[in-house]
């Protein structure tokens, strides 16, 4: 008897000296955020309302927009809204005078749109990527000029997966007190549940590139999010899929990614988006009640830290 009791001792203690903080199941916990914050007062007040109105817990503020002065000062107004930097290099306004980026730009003075060329571009022409050190360095730079606590980065359409941008965005993020990073990694599965007619072309092209960021961002020391939604139905986060998501929720870290706004008519608008619509369902009660149901706690990447 006393054999099978020290035998029974000595494989306990082997179990509970094996379970770390890493290996025990995370709660729920569900980030909802607006991207493009600062890009034109119709965003802007679109994520004041959804996060005052509504179930927005987080936003990223693209440094450089023409609406970014605007997006800062009703971010401080709001302290209970989680904000983050989203790094535009593409489709968008440089921080830097276009003179300082002249290979990032086109003829207009905004990023280039020729995704696929500009990216090829980065790969084999060192001087881009210098200058796209001294951009990225900069929009860093000046959201510390905010005073807004960073709680996470992210990219505009998802540039970060590119692998020189990564690399450079976790060397200078990091010394920027960088600690959350969004991984666009988005479980078809759930989606197909909610619509079987939900296409998987978008998750095989990027499938590969998010797992190779995801051991870059794990190995850097770097929260992620277990799973993150808006992929697959960008531009069209109406109510009632946030609500689907939400109601098939795991446990662990989800972030859900919205573009609210109040208008359409803004420069670096995407076609085709339904902003009103999104913005809709963010203060809706289908998903007021659906969050309710889920017994998830909701806020920013930071308070998954806490």
């Amino acid at each position: 008897m006393l054999r099978v009791r020290l035998r029974t001792r000595a494989a306990l203690t082997r179990f509970f000296s094996s379970v770390t903080l890493d290996s025990l199941p995370m709660p729920k916990h569900l980030v909802i955020t607006a991207d493009d914050f600062g890009l034109a007062p119709e965003v802007n007040e679109a994520v004041e309302q959804a996060h005052l109105e509504g179930v927005l817990s987080a936003t990223s503020l693209m440094v450089g927009a023409p609406g970014a002065d605007d997006a800062v000062a009703r971010a401080r107004r709001m302290p209970s809204l989680r904000v983050g930097l989203h790094l535009a290099l593409v489709e968008a306004q440089p921080l830097l005078p276009a003179a300082e980026v002249p290979d990032l730009v086109d003829e207009t003075g905004w990023f280039r749109s020729d995704t696929a060329a500009y990216g090829a571009a980065i790969f084999f022409q060192p001087k881009l990527r210098r200058q796209l050190e001294a951009e990225i360095d900069a929009q860093f730079e000046a959201y510390r000029r905010t005073g807004l606590v960073l709680d996470h980065v992210n990219a505009h359409r998802h540039f970060h997966l590119h692998p020189a941008v990564a690399g450079l965005m976790i060397a200078i993020g990091r010394r920027h007190g960088m600690a959350a990073v969004r991984l666009p990694a988005e479980p078809m599965s759930i989606v197909r549940d909610i619509d079987p007619s939900a296409a998987w072309a978008l998750s095989a092209v990027t499938g590969p590139w998010t797992s190779l960021l995801g051991r870059r961002l794990r190995r850097a020391g770097l929260l992620v999010p277990d799973r993150v939604f808006g992929l697959a139905w960008t531009g069209a986060m109406t109510g009632e899929r946030i609500g689907a998501l939400i109601d098939r929720l795991p446990d662990g870290l989800t972030e859900i990614y919205t573009h609210p706004a109040t208008g359409s008519g803004f420069r670096g608008a995407a076609p085709g988006y339904a902003y009103a619509d999104e913005l809709a369902g963010l203060v809706g009660p289908s998903v007021k009640a659906a969050l309710a149901r889920s017994g998830a706690s909701l806020g920013g990447y930071g308070d998954a830290l806490t």
